[in-house]
Order: C-alpha cells, then sequence, then structure tokens
C-alpha cells in the first residue's frame, strides 16, 4: 500500500476527516458509512460512489450507500454475486482499477445504459471483517475525465478497511444492544413488571401524569379499554412510589365468583367455610407495604364493594369468618373498562366507593388514538416473539406495516401482541406479510387512527409516519428521501428533528 510518496496535502485532509469520522455518531451506521464514503470520494475525487454489501449466505451484493451526481442511478445498477467489477472484487477479495471501459465492456455499457451517463472508469475495494469479505466499496469515473492512479486505489483500500471496521463494530454493538434489551425484559418478566413501550405524545403525557401520581399515597382509578395496558400504568406508579420496595400484588376481580373473591382479598380462618382447613392470608395482607391493583374493579358485588369502602375509609379490614380487624397498609390503584360513572347511575356501582377510588383518575387512551406507537410495539413482540420460537424474522412487510397502521385495533395493544405472535409462527421467510397476521378484513378504518385528535395532531402523526416508512424504503439515506419526496434535504433534516423520527 502507497508505493510513492504520500503527497503531505492528502494526508493532512485524510488526518481532518479521520477526526470528523470518530466525532461521528455510531449509533447511526448509515451516517457514519456515508461520511467514509464521501470522504473516500473526495480523496480520491470521483463523480459518483458506493458502498455495496454481500447477503452471508448467497454473497449477492446490494446498494447500501450510493453517492454523487448519478448516486440515486447507481443504486438501480444490482450486480450479481460474482458479476461485473465489483463481484470479482467480492469474490476474489482483491483491489482493482479498470480505465478503459472496453477492457470490461459488456459491464461498463450495462452500468452506462442502466445510469444514463458514460462510465468509463471505476476503481473497487473491497470490505474485509476478518476473513471474510462483506461487501466493495468503489468509485466511478475520476472527475475531469482523468484516469484512476495507484495512489487513488491505496486510499480507497484505507477508506474501505476504516468501512468494514466500522460495520464490524457497528454489527457487534447492536448485538450487544439486543442482547441487553432480552436480558432487561427477562429481569423485567422474573420481577413480573411489563417492559413499557410507547413514543407518542398521548402516551407521553399520560406517564408523566402516572409519575406525578406516584408521589402521592392516595388510591388511583385507571380507565381505558380493554387490552390497553392499565396494568402496565399500574406498575409505573407503584415503581415510582414510596411504596417500590413493598409488594406489588395483582387481582383480576372478573376472574373468581364472589365468595372466592372475599376470601382472595382478605384472607379467611380455620373452619370459616367447609375448605377452610387452616388460616389463609388475604392479598391484603399479602401487599402489606405495597400496593395491591384491583383490575376489572367495575365487576366486583355491591356488598364486596362496601367492605372495600371501609378498607379505604378506616385502613382496616376482617378476614372471613373472623370479627377481628386486621390493619392494612396498604395503596390501592384500581383499573376498569366499563363506564364507572354510568354504572353509578344504573346503581350498580357504589357512588361513595366511586369517588373514594376516583381521587387521582388516569385514563389510558386506546391504541387507535395513538398511531404512532403501533410499529413500536409490533417490533418489539417481534424480538420478543423471534426469541421465543427461535427465528429471525427481520421485519414487516409494506402491505403488512399498512394493514397495521389502518387497522383499528379494537383489541388494542393485547390483540397486536397476539396479531404478531400468529404471524411469527405463521410466516415463511425473514419478512411477515400481510397474509401472516390474519387481521379481520373490512374492520380496519384510517380514520379511526385519528379520532380524538385536533387536525394538528392527525397530520403531524400522518407526517410522522409517512416520512418514517420513506426512510426505512430508502435504508434511512436523506438524501435519496429527498429526491423522492421532492423536497430539500435540508426541510428533511429539520422535519425529522422535529418529528423525533429515529431509526
Amino acid at each position: 500500500m502507497f508505493s510513492q510518496a504520500i503527497d503531505p496535502k492528502k494526508f493532512e485532509t485524510f488526518v481532518e476527516i479521520n477526526n470528523l469520522i470518530n466525532k461521528t455518531d455510531h449509533d447511526d451506521f448509515q451516517v457514519l458509512l456515508t461520511t467514509i464514503l464521501e470522504s473516500a470520494m473526495r480523496l480520491v475525487g470521483g463523480e459518483a460512489s458506493s458502498l455495496l454489501l454481500a447477503e452471508r449466505e448467497s454473497q449477492k451484493l446490494s446498494f447500501e450507500i450510493a453517492l454523487g451526481c448519478r448516486g440515486p442511478e447507481i443504486r438501480r445498477f444490482s450486480p450479481g454475486p460474482h458479476d461485473g467489477i465489483a463481484g470479482r472484487v467480492a469474490e476474489r477479495g482483491m483491489s482493482l482499477i479498470v480505465n478503459e471501459g472496453e477492457k470490461d465492456g459488456e459491464f461498463f455499457s450495462a452500468l452506462s445504459g442502466q445510469m444514463g451517463f458514460p462510465a468509463v472508469s471505476i476503481a473497487v475495494a473491497p470490505l474485509i471483517t476478518k476473513d471474510r469479505t462483506i461487501g466493495v466499496v468503489e468509485i466511478i469515473n475520476k472527475k475531469g475525465g482523468g484516469r484512476f492512479s495507484q495512489e487513488d486505489l491505496d486510499w480507497l483500500e484505507v477508506f474501505a478497511a476504516q468501512s468494514a471496521l466500522a460495520i464490524r463494530n457497528m454489527q457487534s454493538f447492536q448485538n450487544a444492544r439486543e442482547e441487553i434489551g432480552i436480558l432487561r425484559d427477562q429481569v423485567a418478566s422474573k420481577t413480573g413488571f411489563h417492559t413499557f413501550i410507547g413514543i407518542s405524545e398521548a402516551i407521553k403525557e399520560k406517564i408523566a401524569i402516572a409519575k406525578k401520581v406516584a408521589a402521592s399515597d392516595s388510591s388511583v382509578l385507571i380507565l381505558g379499554e380493554s387490552g390497553v395496558g392499565k396494568e402496565l400504568f399500574a406498575e409505573l406508579i407503584h415503581l415510582h412510589s414510596q411504596r417500590r420496595a413493598g409488594p406489588f400484588v395483582r387481582v383480576n376481580c372478573s376472574a373468581l365468583p364472589e365468595g372466592l373473591l372475599e376470601s382472595e382479598l382478605f384472607g379467611h380462618v380455620k373452619g370459616a367455610f367447609t375448605d377452610a382447613t387452616s388460616m389463609r392470608r388475604g392479598r391484603f395482607e399479602l401487599a402489606g407495604g405495597g400496593t395491591i391493583f384491583l383490575d376489572e374493579i367495575g365487576d366486583i358485588s355491591l356488598t364486596l364493594q362496601a367492605k372495600l369502602l371501609r378498607v379505604l375509609q378506616h385502613k382496616v379490614f376482617e378476614r372471613v369468618g373472623s370479627a377481628d380487624p386486621v390493619s392494612a397498609d396498604v395503596r390501592i390503584v384500581a383499573a376498569t373498562n366499563k363506564d364507572i360513572e354510568k354504572e353509578v347511575e344504573k346503581g350498580s356501582f357504589r357512588s361513595d366507593l366511586y369517588y373514594r377510588l376516583n381521587v387521582l383518575p388516569l385514563y389510558v387512551p386506546p391504541l387507535r388514538q395513538r398511531p404512532e406507537d403501533i410499529m413500536e410495539l409490533a417490533n418489539f413482540f417481534l424480538k420478543k416473539f423471534n426469541q421465543e420460537v427461535n427465528k429471525k424474522i427481520k421485519g414487516f412487510s409494506e402491505a403488512a406495516t399498512q394493514q397495521m397502521f389502518t387497522y383499528s385495533w379494537p383489541g388494542n395493544v393485547r390483540e397486536l401482541e397476539n396479531a404478531i405472535e400468529r404471524a411469527v409462527v405463521m410466516a415463511r421467510d425473514d419478512v411477515i406479510r400481510q397474509e401472516d397476521l390474519l387481521l379481520p378484513v373490512g374492520r380496519g378504518n384510517t380514520g379511526d387512527n385519528y379520532s380524538g385528535k385536533t387536525f394538528k395532531e392527525a397530520v403531524q402523526c400522518f407526517k410522522k409516519y409517512f416520512l418514517a416508512e420513506t426512510l426505512k424504503a430508502h435504508k434511512w439515506n436523506q438524501t435519496e428521501t429527498a429526491k423522492t419526496l421532492g423536497i430539500q434535504r435540508t426541510y428533511l433534516t429539520k422535519l425529522v428533528k422535529e418529528l423525533e423520527i429515529n431509526k
């Protein structure tokens, strides 16, 4: 490498560029590789450049980045694993210069025909990590109509080595981050708490309210449709409260008949009923010093409501079959999917209990009113079920994504989780397709996703989804995305920042 003396100006430029690369955010794969490729093109002096990666199994090359005046056209030219100059370099793992098109006439004529401009010279270097070629970096057409020199190829090899190292480091970083995420989720599941996923403004607002509510020791009533994640908010309140070191006890009030539910909540003494062969502590005692979460509280009987009211008012209760009071040092967080005010009007829910529970109300919006969370949740569930069924599904097809975004999700997050689990099992390749989701036809309504939003909020929501999907389709290359959308790249960058669109 560098058979001749190094040009001092080029070396200074190289050091300057290297410092820029080191300051680039390594969490953004595309930005880092684009910076490296731009630097290589600047030093070598080419009209266009691209970086291609090889699929691990088939070794087929596909464009990761294409830059320069003909970058978008170059992306449409896809060589086979052994075709053309790029394919041969990837196969042999050796750099190559071709300065005269007629030496590889078939390749150059195809390239020129697809790009619509004459391609007469090319310099290509392999991307090698350890003992494997993972792709190539290429510069097309020396500026000013000149010829690529050996020194040009030497510089290109330097940047190819940096690109390969960046790819390896990024892949290691992403693998480590994914493993940490899996471990975090496993720890959360073992402790009984769920991972909270949500990026929409609607959900961020509710999280902020829940954290404020947590500072108090007052009872909380969480309202919302079935499957929206009320239990997760109950967990959040407990984990941010002064009782977080204490137990968090969950009770599904609709899962047990009245007689068993009373015993489950308050416990019983020996001989209280036929099967009471010994004294048993109830959930309120087990939750001592912590929080008890009463889910589906709208389903309990009026008799049990009266006993629950006494706990709220006097902090005491009696075990079934006993008249001895037991102290209740516990915070109550309740939840229901019913319209509790209508239940009060009908007389099926005590008004005094409602007012006691409703000291700090919290309403969780349905999934259709926060569509920004749909793909965030879908990707989370995809990782979860990939691990459980030992699959490596990479993502969702465009049609599947569109259906998930437009479907109304009457079962909310729970229905979405079930749909992704089913799709992971059904998927036949490494992408989940629309037919894998098995969602009911005709129940989706795009308009439902914007109900409850102002016009401005709905427009912002659509912008964020539309831009994120377009960026994804162009592998997060903002220059190409801006061209496709017909807007300036600077304006796109501004929108990405304002809408908080993350890769």
